[in-house]
């Protein structure tokens, strides 16, 4: 019994010890069969491939010197963000130096100044003396602390400017000047611009509404003096009239369609057309007196027609004739040199369909629209997509699609009454 327990132990150990030996042997024998079959394989793989041409290899890759000798004489290297600066042909140029949104812009009667309303609470006056320079000196206006420019409008004067802007009372406007020099301050700062200084204030000039639109003219019409008028529009239903050179307010006008699209004036100063919630345009008449003064404004006219909202509206430059765009998907033409005190209601000469549509083949509207000063072409945008019409037809003659790097555009468009080539 007790050689049959030490046989026992004796004999145990080796068991495991030759169990051991047999696994290791057969995982090795499995591995060494798989590496086998591997190298195999990458021979194979190998062998079918093309045969290296060393010499032509050798002869496309440029040597370190040759590629540092064409480099030194080539181009500037243009990233793929300079390429896409410019957006179309006619994309002439960009004024940079905005630290926000730019809400609205307005060109001088002579195309030489351009103000800009930014988010970033600055208006910016830039100097195109040469519009393709690649800088431009502008004149910086920071804005009392708690208001956002939303609107500009220049005076008769190009060194003067009417700003409305949006604060916690409501709306404000400010009229800034070019700061006047002394002969011999003149001498010594040519290369610097003029400080602005703040020459009058208006505060919640509707109320606690802001302002839509702001736009100015020199009233030339009649017996009116050639000042300055300018049309404040706001979010609710009133738009208000005001001396631009000292801030007089000179009247005010009531759409009394629950909230205003926008107002304009008319070139000479003759009318003040507004777009709001229904579809009719209603147009006043600024009467001036002997003295040059606005002495009152009348309702003298609407324009019906549209099916839906009026978004947008502009003047031809004689100021006889509207161009009005809306939501039922159409532009239409109206003449408003009629003798409407003799119950003579303005024509429609013509009638376009907007041009545009989306994927689902439904008409879409533009937000903005200006006419160019010869009236011959018609530019609108829709989101960040900038167009321009055939004012005769209402053909489109040209296609910015992403004018803006996908960001719609805000501001208005400018027109202007330039007479430069």
């Amino acid at each position: 019994m007790a050689f049959s327990s030490m046989e026992t132990q004796t004999f145990l150990p080796m068991g495991i010890l030759l169990s051991g030996l047999i696994g290791g042997l057969s995982v090795a024998l499995f591995f060494a069969f798989y590496l086998r079959r591997k190298r195999n394989e990458v021979k194979t793989a190998v062998a079918q491939l093309p045969p290296e041409n060393t010499n032509n290899d050798r002869a496309s890759r440029p040597s370190i010197h040759a590629k540092n000798k064409s480099h030194s004489h080539s181009k500037p290297h243009v990233s793929a963000a300079d390429k896409g600066r410019r957006h179309h042909p006619l994309d002439l140029n960009t004024l940079k130096g905005h630290g926000d949104a730019v809400t609205w812009l307005c060109f001088t009667s002579d195309g030489r100044s351009l103000a800009t309303a930014c988010a970033d609470r600055v208006v910016r006056v830039f100097k195109l003396d040469d519009a393709s320079s690649k800088s431009f000196k502008f004149l910086r206006i920071n804005m009392p602390s708690g208001s956002h420019p939303v609107a500009v409008a220049f005076c008769k004067e190009a060194s003067k400017l009417v700003v409305g802007a949006h604060n916690i009372s409501g709306s404000s406007l400010y009229m800034y000047a070019e700061e006047s020099r002394k002969p011999s301050e003149e001498a010594n700062q040519q290369s610097k611009l003029p400080l602005p200084e703040l020459k009058w204030e208006k505060d919640q000039v509707h109320d606690k509404k802001g302002i839509l639109t702001l736009f100015g003219t020199s009233a030339t019409y009649g017996s009116a003096d050639g000042s300055t008028i300018v049309a404040s529009c706001s979010e609710g239903t009133d738009i208000k009239l005001w001396q631009g050179e000292n801030g007089k307010f000179l009247g005010a006008m009531d759409t009394n369609q629950l909230k205003n699209n926008m107002a304009v004036l008319s070139p000479n100063g003759r009318f003040v057309a507004a777009a709001a919630f229904t579809a009719d345009v209603k147009v006043w008449e600024i009467v001036y007196g002997k003295d040059g003064s606005v002495k009152e404004i009348v309702k003298v006219m609407q324009l019906k027609g549209h099916k839906s909202a009026v978004t947008w509206l502009c003047f031809t430059s004689d100021s006889e004739r509207i161009l009005t765009a809306s939501k039922d998907g159409s532009m239409r033409i109206w003449n408003i040199n009629v003798r409407y005190h003799l119950d003579e209601d303005p024509k429609c000469l013509k009638v376009f369909p907007i041009p545009l549509q989306n994927e689902k083949g439904l008409v879409l509207h533009y937000d903005r629209m200006a006419l160019s000063p010869d009236d011959k072409v018609i530019a609108v945008t829709h989101g960040c997509m900038l167009q321009w019409l055939s004012f005769e037809t209402g053909e489109i003659l040209d296609t910015a699609d992403k004018s803006h790097d996908g960001n719609k555009i805000l501001s208005q468009l400018c027109g202007g009454d330039s007479k430069r080539d």
